[in-house]
């Protein structure tokens, strides 16, 4: 196949990359670099199966005739979509239609990466795909949570009135090689302070809980779903839940790092639980996460620290 990838010099677009261009894909990576790096794929510059054109989704483009399209396109660390506020909400809707119209021209099929923030500070644990969600529609962290939910709800639309063959999964937090030390999310940020023997940032009293998904896990839910016919939201992640504490002094003992904690206040509207429910990705896709967190911290860690040799 001919596939689409926007989004493609992220953390999560780049391994995907990889991935089918390992199944014998031939592979178009778009990416603006707002938030990417040319790095991720610097390993693919003599690839003959894959081209990487740098572009803005939010303005209209023509790939060529494609047979999939994976729209991968969007800030995802709060620091990054905090400072493109504007840029996230018009990834998340007209970038999105941008898209699905490559798709419905090449009557291709489309997976849209949403996104665990969908449900808010959730009123329901875990977290089931039909759970509504607790969202602050005009919070900070609106511009990202709402961009998704008008998302998943634009890419229906296109299911429902134009038959567009669509697929939603809801991706919770996920980390990895290739995460950047200054991505703002939890295991980059206690990572990369952990190396370099400062304190590790700990919002309130680390008693708030995530679930960490191996990238690798991720991308094997994402490409399982986008052979199903299910069009509906999939939750993929990982239903082991840890607190921020947790996780934090697991990083320490594996860097044998002299990092202490500090403690700051809470984000505004930041969850206080998030797990998946990933019964129907069980059921659906015969899927569920393989990787310890143990074992994955381990990889990201020496990752990190090939980076700064």
């Amino acid at each position: 196949m001919r596939v689409l990838v926007t989004g493609a010099a992220g953390f999560l677009g780049s391994h995907l990359v990889d991935r089918l261009l390992s199944e014998g894909q031939t592979v178009i990576g778009f990416d603006n670099l707002s938030t990417g790096t040319t790095e991720n794929i610097a390993h693919l510059a003599n690839e003959s199966r894959f081209d990487f054109v740098e572009g803005d989704i939010c303005r209209p483009f023509d790939p060529g005739p494609v047979d999939y399209v994976f729209n991968l396109a969007s800030p995802a660390s709060p620091p990054k979509y905090l400072a493109l506020a504007i840029e996230t909400l018009r990834a998340g809707s007209v970038g999105v239609e941008n898209t699905l119209e490559i798709a419905l021209r090449n009557s291709a099929g489309y997976l849209h990466a949403s996104t665990s923030e969908c449900y808010g500070e959730p009123l329901e644990h875990p977290q089931r795909e039909c759970y509504w969600g607790n969202v602050n529609p005009v919070g900070p962290r609106s511009v990202y949570d709402e961009a998704k939910r008008y998302a998943e709800a634009l890419v229906m639309a296109y299911h429902r009135t134009r038959e567009a063959n669509t697929h939603l999964v809801r991706i919770f937090n996920t980390y990895g090689p290739r995460l950047h030390p200054e991505d703002g999310r939890v295991i980059s940020n206690f990572i990369a302070q952990a190396l370099a023997n400062e304190p590790l940032t700990v919002y309130g009293d680390g008693g708030q809980t995530r679930s960490f998904c191996y990238v690798d896990d991720l991308i094997e839910g994402i490409l399982l779903l986008s052979r199903r016919e299910e069009h509906l939201p999939v939750n993929i992640g990982n239903p082991n839940e840890f607190t921020i504490l947790e996780c934090a002094r697991e990083v320490i003992e594996l860097t044998g790092s002299r990092s202490e904690l500090r403690y700051l206040p809470m984000p505004q509207d930041d969850p206080t639980r998030r797990c998946p429910d990933i019964t129907k990705a069980k059921v659906l896709l015969g899927w569920e996460p393989k990787t310890e967190l143990r074992e994955g911290l381990i990889r990201t860690i020496d990752y990190f620290k090939s980076k700064a040799a």
